[in-house]
């Protein structure tokens, strides 16, 4: 469940391979120094983060998978699925300017995009992704692009790559131009990663030919599993450049190759300078027992010239694998590094392969003793740029000195980003962190443009789906004056037209506290100022609005957002003559429930989902219910703990991914007695057989009790939910027993049909029912002290009424609520509480004359009151003020709980 090493996350995951070379065997030593102090120490001189401003230039991105930045800083992005985006940075707004047609199963897709070095005179970029039909190709296109636009006629097509689409994964597809104007691409090994019980991908049988990876990476007349170099020419063709790794008659090996070996180089860069190469690799997860745990490591890996780099014999540090024979099940011996041989009946080119390039940084998935700041868990391993300052002397934005030769490398799974600090000669030294505080949600692409700028893709949260925080972030560093932070603040998002729509940039802020901030908004091309506005859209669509925050010194910050004007949420209301806050033994509820959709015609009834629970954690409600997506709301919370670790890397809820589906295991399991304990030893110590012989890594540090939590969650998918009707009455008589903690949940949903080109839209309600007796301290405003329980007070939490303070409980039923119940303590100067509605100088409902006193025993010392309420009907904030006329006595009496009588 650990991401099962995301070792394939259909595409990502896949997506990124190779072994590394940072180490050339006897050239460069293996690093053995990498305590956190030596991070430290660099880290102490690292600049203010805060002189970093990082913006969303645009959101709601579908699967973006990488880049490319133009001159005028017009950004091209390519998404899976086969869309060419282009985000206009005079405009401030993205738009698609084309759609290619591609096959995007498995980990395949329109994967690559780079615009060539010389753009600005022949606006040619360049496009890899897998060609749509039956004939089972990638290719490596040029287009023209001008003024926006993509000219189709002029496509070239500049390389083809044969593949095969029977088992996933690995596409790799990146493309990166170098400073000499060499192109390079990345080329994954395209090879049945899962049925490799527990070993390498080496299956030699007859018939698994597409299950061998000597036939792919570690065959040099194979374009897989490798990163190619290659010259484009003025007529859509391509030269050899020198110095590639076979000659240049194809007399060994494919010319084009560069680098072999690699698993999945998914994503690269090209040092300025030097012209080394570095990339991620995403490494298989095998039972095959190495330095670390398993031989199932991660990569970033550095080629100062071609070769090849191990894989499928070995991993890290060249650590080998056996040799394994699928027929016999038995392992052979290891190969020898220095002389790798390809004997495979699947192999096409070279038997005797160039020595073996070890990896510069490698890690498993518990914690690595080599790197303990990578961390641990799923994994995906990307190479970033080299950055030197000096290649940016008038660039506004360029980072400061410190980071100076240093690498960056990132995190898909992890969401870190590091930098690395190499030697003269190229030679690792430590890493640090690099923008802790910038939460990239599933970092997709890093580059720096020409103005030093640092530009990032994030993928978003969701796999193969369209996510509102997958975008294109743009972080600035300013040495002197820092730039303002811009941040959108809008009262709806969605609904028909016309839809007047107030937005605010209160929450913008600059950390140079003397700056006068100015707020310029672009809606389309109009613009509004302001720190807060109002606009009406008249017509349906999707609209991009952003917003510029402005300092008196030129310094600016950008965010946006998007507006769909066409369909409005449906309208759940629950309407019930009981009272809406509490809930009282046997005490009877009625409801109904009402749907109203401004663009639906009719409401399909069957579509209402409704249902009512009782759970037994309802001080947490609030967090549980925003947790709960797809199984039953009991549980909510343990879906929340599931969504914080690593497991959906493998699993999601309705489809196959690396691992299955939850809601096959869930079917598979469902009714058998002790398959909870059963599962939840599974997910701790980890294993494989059951599904397939993919292994599931190890949750050693999950408490048991967590471990059979999620087990059970996992199995409820498989239970049938009946469906609440709709109007009706339901006895309260679950909580008996229970305890004073739990609450009932009535919830009630409809997904509208969309309109005007809007997706459907989701509306939903609830009333959850609370225990009438409330804690004191459980307040949500005020400015009373809490006293702790502890063994003086007999373990009772309380709060201290002092003169002047209050406390409140917002929206509050009061319907058929008469009296309040109020335990408290008389210890202190004593006085008068009042029960106002609306604020704590609102209308007086009710008050009680607490008497000085002073209590022996704080433990027993407790009395009940009760407090008569003027006749209230409906929801209110209650606040309960505490006063004694005496200004002087501060302390007047203690208060425990409140309890809410019914009539």
């Amino acid at each position: 469940m650990n991401a099962f090493k995301l070792n394939h996350w259909i595409f990502l995951a896949g997506a990124i391979a190779s072994i590394s070379f940072a180490n050339i065997l006897s050239e460069k030593p293996v690093p053995t120094d990498f305590s956190p102090a030596t991070t430290q120490s660099l880290a102490e001189n690292a600049p203010d983060s805060s002189r970093f401003t990082h913006m969303m230039l645009a959101q709601g991105l579908d699967e973006p998978m990488e880049m490319a930045i133009l001159p005028n800083l017009d950004v091209v992005i390519v998404e899976r699925k086969g869309a060419v985006k282009l985000y206009d940075d005079k405009e401030k707004q993205l738009k698609t300017i084309a759609h290619l047609n591609v096959f995007s199963g498995i980990e395949d897709g329109l994967l690559g995009v780079a615009a060539d070095p010389d753009f600005e005179k022949n606006h040619w970029i360049y496009f890899y992704y897998g060609v749509a039909g039956s004939k089972n190709v990638s290719q490596l296109e040029r287009y023209e692009l001008t003024g926006g636009q993509i000219n189709v006629a002029s496509k070239k097509v500049l390389l083809q790559i044969p593949t095969q689409r029977t088992y996933c994964c690995h596409s790799a597809g990146y493309l990166t131009f170098g400073a000499d104007g060499l192109l390079y691409l990345s080329t994954g090994d395209n090879t049945n990663a899962e049925e490799i019980e527990g070993h390498n991908p080496t299956d030699e049988r007859p018939g698994r030919q597409l299950s061998d990876d000597q036939g792919t990476t570690a065959n040099s007349k194979d374009f897989r599993g490798k990163i190619l170099r290659i010259k484009p020419e003025a007529d859509g063709t391509y030269s050899i450049p020198d110095g590639n790794l076979f000659p240049k008659d194809g007399s060994l090996g494919y010319p084009e190759i560069y680098v072999m070996g690699c698993r999945n180089p998914f994503r690269m860069s090209v040092d300025p300078k030097n012209s080394f190469v570095y990339w991620g690799d995403v490494g298989p997860d095998s039972n095959v027992p190495a330095e670390e745990n398993f031989l199932s490591y991660d990569e970033i890996n550095q080629a100062r010239k071609p070769g090849f780099f191990g894989y499928p014999y070995f991993l890290g540090n060249n650590e080998g694998f056996p040799k394994y024979d699928f027929a016999t099940k038995k392992e052979g011996p290891k190969q020898d590094p220095l002389h790798p041989i390809n004997n495979s009946p699947n192999n096409t080119g070279v038997k005797e392969l160039p020595p073996a390039q070890p990896a510069m940084i490698w890690y498993g998935k518990g914690e690595s003793k080599r790197w303990p700041m990578v961390g641990k868990g799923g994994a995906s391993a990307m190479a970033g740029p080299v950055y030197y300052r000096d290649l940016y002397p008038n660039a506004k934005y360029k980072l400061p000195e410190y980071y100076h030769g240093k690498l960056f490398i990132y995190e898909w799974i992890r969401k870190w980003i590091m930098a690395v600090t190499l030697d003269k000669d190229g030679n690792y030294v430590s890493m640090e962190p690099f923008l802790p505080h910038l939460k990239v949600i599933a970092p997709m692409d890093m580059k720096i443009a020409h103005d030093g700028a640092i530009y990032m893709l994030a993928y978003g949260t969701n796999w193969f789906a369209k996510n509102t925080d997958a975008g294109l972030i743009r972080v600035e560093y300013s040495e002197g004056n820092r730039n303002p932070m811009a941040d959108i603040q809008i009262d709806k998002k969605y609904g028909a037209a016309p839809m007047t729509v107030t937005m605010s940039a209160e929450k913008s802020k600059d950390y140079d506290p003397a700056d006068q901030l100015s707020f310029e908004w672009k809606i389309g091309s109009e613009k509004l100022t302001g720190k807060e506005v109002k606009h009406v859209f008249t017509k349906p669509g999707v609209y991009d609005v952003s917003l510029t925050v402005s300092d008196q010194h030129g310094g600016k910050g950008v965010a946006t957002t998007q507006i769909k004007v066409g369909n409005t949420p449906p309208d759940i209301s629950i309407s019930s003559n009981a009272n809406r806050s509490f809930y009282w033994d046997n005490t009877p509820f009625d409801y109904k429930i009402s749907v109203r959709d401004s663009e639906d015609k009719t409401i399909d009834r069957a579509k209402i989902t409704a249902s009512f629970n009782y759970l037994s954690f309802g001080k947490d409600l609030a967090s549980a219910l925003s947790g709960a997506n797809h199984g039953n709301l009991k549980y909510a919370a343990t879906e929340k703990l599931y969504a914080s670790l690593d497991c959906k890397a493998c699993h999601t809820p309705d489809t196959k991914s690396i691992g299955p589906a939850l809601k096959e295991i869930a079917k598979k399991y469902a009714g058998k007695e002790g398959y909870d304990q059963k599962l939840a030893e599974k997910i701790i110590k980890g294993g494989s057989g059951n599904w397939g012989t993919y292994p599931m890594p190890p949750h050693m540090d999950l408490p048991e009790k967590d471990a059979k939590e999620i087990a059970r969650y996992i199995l409820s998918l498989a239970e049938q939910k009946t469906q609440l009707p709709l109007q009706g009455q339901l006895k309260l008589a679950e909580h008996i027993g229970q305890g004073k903690e739990g609450a009932y949940v009535l919830q009630a949903g409809y997904t509208d049909k969309g309109a005007n080109d809007i997706e459907p839209l989701k509306g939903s309600s609830h009333i959850v029912l609370r225990n009438p007796l409330v804690q004191m301290e459980d307040y949500e405003e005020g400015s009373a002290n809490v006293v702790i329980a502890t063994l003086n007070t007999g373990y009772v939490s309380s709060i201290w009424g002092k003169n002047g303070k209050f406390v409140s409980f917002k929206q509050v039923d009061l319907t058929h609520i008469s009296r309040i119940k109020i335990r408290l303590q008389e210890e202190g100067a004593g006085g008068l509480i009042e029960v106002r509605k609306g604020s704590s100088t609102g209308q007086i409902i009710g008050s009680l004359n607490v008497p000085q006193g002073h209590v022996k025993d704080v433990k027993t010392d407790w009395k009940e009151f009760e407090v008569a309420l003027k006749p209230t009907a409906g929801i209110h904030d209650l606040y309960f003020t505490f006063s004694n006329p005496d200004k002087s006595k501060v302390g007047l009496f203690f208060l425990d709980w409140i309890y809410f009588e019914r009539n």
